[in-house]
């Protein structure tokens, strides 16, 4: 992996609190307004600059990317960002109410480790998602959220961070979701030399979160490459990476609209000729507690499904093969709209999503391995695979790119 130190817009640790927010795609239209509304000098402001506009606004009409222009300059002459000017490296620390802790590197990752399949990833994008990506980095002529990026621990770069790790750090703060972010700055050449050596040595790494993101970086890059433009900022994109064993991954669940004329014993009866054993119904919310094991909540009940197929096949492959696509005829689950999708959740959560007209399907959580196995394998896994916890904060890092 070839990882770089960055120049970069930052906040002062003073602002960073009230600037920080998570990730543009992780809050709906109506969530993202309200957040805005509430924190009107947060980087969700910059990041989803529809918010600025009255509800119904084309969230892609190039004067939505024009404000996103004006709200970062703003922030850098009301003192909110201040330029780092000396290429440094991040050492970025999430640590959750419930004690899980994950430590990672904050720079930039060349294009060319996604291009050559150094940088491997696991999910397909949608043009229109990635094409809102490429004009909101061309508007601020600047990456902004990091790509989330998982590696195979490394016990050199373990303890060359530990070591980074000893002094004061730039920002301690709880942010909004209660996560506590610390982040410290790798300024001195030896630190920063020695942590791209290390990362030399990590054969391959993974994108976990930020697939459309990279996609549009790429994009960027490729362009300026075509119009013979060298030794270009746009030949890397800002990520952070972390030690796989760190990372924690959530189930992502799917709730399904009812079909017209919806029968449920026919329904369970096409469950066990796709191969699903149908348990009794519970009274209480059901979370698997093992692979190839399913909740079925419909019509006020849960029921757990058990598959009795291969125990390599991948839990959300075979809820859209035997299920989404065969019986309920949602063969694209990016874009149907009967589907949608609860990440991070309890799953009496997802009665309340499901309701009376929806049936919710509760899943175990992918594996990181099954991840890197699968992306190893150069497969594609279903989306919506993976919901991981905690969330990066976005605007920590804004990297100009020209």
């Amino acid at each position: 992996m070839r990882v770089q130190p960055i120049t970069c817009l930052r906040p002062t640790p003073e602002h960073v609190a009230e600037f920080a927010s998570l990730p543009y795609d992780v809050f709906t239209e109506e969530e993202a307004r309200a957040y805005v509304e509430e924190h009107p000098t947060s980087f969700l402001a910059i990041d989803r600059p529809e918010t600025g506009f009255a509800a119904g606004q084309d969230p892609h009409a190039p004067e939505v990317y024009e404000h996103a222009t004006k709200l970062l300059r703003e922030r850098q002459l009301d003192r909110t960002l201040v330029r780092d000017e000396k290429p440094c490296l991040y050492l970025y620390e999430l640590t959750t109410a419930d004690g899980h802790k994950q430590i990672g590197v904050l720079g930039a990752i060349a294009t060319d480790d996604y291009l050559d399949g150094t940088l491997r990833k696991h999910e397909l994008t949608l043009a229109n998602k990635e094409q809102d990506r490429i004009d909101h980095i061309k508007a601020l002529r600047a990456q902004t959220g990091p790509v989330f990026v998982a590696y195979r621990d490394s016990f050199a770069i373990d303890c060359i961070v530990d070591a980074a790790r000893q002094g004061t750090p730039l920002y301690d703060f709880v942010a909004k979701d209660g996560v506590r972010q610390r982040v410290w700055r790798v300024a001195r050449e030896v630190g920063v030399d020695a942590l791209a050596v290390a990362f030399s040595t990590v054969p391959c790494a993974y994108i976990a979160d930020g697939h459309h993101r990279a996609a549009a970086a790429v994009s960027i890059c490729e362009e300026r490459r075509a119009e013979g433009r060298v030794d270009d900022p746009a030949e890397a994109f800002l990520a952070v990476l972390f030690p796989a064993s760190q990372l924690r991954i959530l189930a992502y669940d799917r709730v399904i609209e009812l079909p017209e004329g919806f029968d449920e014993e026919t329904f369970l009866r096409s469950l066990a000729e796709q191969g699903f054993d149908c348990g009794e119904t519970v009274p209480e919310a059901l979370r698997p507690a093992q692979k190839g094991t399913f909740g079925l909540f419909v019509h006020g009940a849960w029921r757990e499904l058990r598959w009795k197929g291969a125990g390599d096949d991948l839990d959300v492959a075979v809820l859209q093969d035997h299920v989404l696509g065969p019986l309920l005829g949602i063969e694209d689950p990016r874009t149907d709209a009967r589907a949608s999708f609860v990440g991070g959740v309890e799953p009496n959560e997802l009665e309340r999503v499901a309701g009376d007209h929806a049936m919710a399907f509760s899943m175990y959580p992918t594996s990181m391995e099954e991840i890197m196995d699968i992306a190893d394998e150069g497969g594609i896994m279903p989306p919506k695979s993976t919901w991981f916890d905690p969330k990066l904060q976005s605007g920590l890092a804004i990297r100009r790119i020209w």
